[in-house]
């Protein structure tokens, strides 16, 4: 058996020592005192309970990491829910989840990553390892359970995590960027190809932006990416995804668009929705459009030519007066 992360010593005591070493522990005087030397001096956490799991040992490692003394502790039952075991979940495992209860039911090892409550009240990932106990008849008469802090691990996760998110959102809007947009149409493109879904991209410029900067400042402009971006997200279906591609741009992955009527239908909602929108400025009001371009991607698409395909669309749209949805460079509507 092997566990991730223990010891050498703690993994000894629960392959070897904890089948054997326990029982004599507790029938054996000659050998106690060297055998609660040997788990004193551990640096992992470790605690014995009986049948009932009522426990019988706690030692200097589980006082340092919990606050507990085991004066506090022995004598107790596992379940009291003096450490109030909780999964990832937050469900409360000493009930019906307990390592120990199921190391003892099931007769082997059990593992798993859980978070306890620390005598201050703050929670403390840890690493458990729980092992059945047998007397030399091959009876279970308890269960011994070696936890270690798994904080390391989990800030590691968490810090992961927070990359990931920088990586893959743009700050100001908290919208998915570029490579988020990139990586998300690449997928819709995979799909419509894979099962036939169809797939379209609306890309969204907010007109004037410059003036809006120039005239009333830079938070104002800011305020209004936020604006826009708040608006698309609301208006796009549940299943399409929203990006900001960069500057004043914004991309809309649509999926499962149908026709060229649907992507007009739901470009011109978006393009309505954010005209009739504004923000106040000191005494005024700032009104807000946007110009767009709307795709439909086809088998013969690539990721650069369905977004290139978008962006001149869009860019006709400017260039013919602005406020408008573009779908093809011949036609655009307003």
């Amino acid at each position: 058996m092997r566990g991730r992360g223990f010891s050498a010593p703690a993994l000894l005591l629960s392959d070897q020592l904890l089948r054997t070493g326990t029982y004599r522990l507790a029938c054996d005087p000659m050998v106690k005192d060297f055998y609660k030397n040997l788990l004193d001096n551990l640096s992992d956490a470790v605690y014995f309970v009986d049948k009932d799991r009522s426990i019988q040992y706690w030692n200097k490692g589980a006082e340092v990491l919990t606050g507990y003394e085991a004066s506090e502790i022995v004598g107790r039952r596992c379940f009291d829910n003096l450490l109030m075991h909780v999964d990832h979940g937050g469900v409360n495992m000493c009930k019906h989840l307990c390592p120990l209860a199921k190391s003892m039911a099931r007769c082997k090892l059990q593992e798993g990553e859980i978070f306890l409550r620390h005598r201050d009240g703050h929670r403390i990932p840890v690493l458990v390892k729980a092992t059945p106990v047998q007397d030399e008849s091959g009876e279970v008469i308890g269960a011994v359970e070696v936890f270690q802090d798994n904080s390391s691990k989990v800030a590691i996760t968490q810090r992961i995590a927070e990359l990931q998110k920088m990586a893959l959102l743009d700050p100001l809007t908290e919208l998915g960027n570029r490579r988020y947009i990139e990586a998300h149409l690449q997928g819709a493109l995979d799909q419509m190809r894979r099962y036939g879904w169809p797939c379209g991209l609306l890309f969204v410029d907010l007109d004037h932006f410059k003036e809006i900067n120039d005239i009333h400042g830079h938070e104002v402009g800011d305020r209004a990416l936020r604006m826009v971006a708040r608006t698309l997200l609301n208006t796009a279906r549940s299943f399409d995804f929203v990006g900001r591609w960069g500057g004043e741009e914004f991309v809309v992955v649509l999926v499962n668009v149908g026709d060229e009527d649907r992507l007009v239908s739901i470009a011109e909602r978006v393009r309505v929705l954010l005209g009739a929108s504004s923000l106040r400025s000191g005494s005024s009001r700032v009104r807000l459009t946007v110009s767009m371009g709307a795709a439909l991607a086809h088998e013969d698409d690539s990721l650069d030519s369905l977004i290139t395909k978008a962006d001149e669309l869009m860019y006709h749209s400017k260039r013919t007066g602005r406020n408008r949805v573009t779908t093809r460079l011949d036609a655009s509507l307003d």
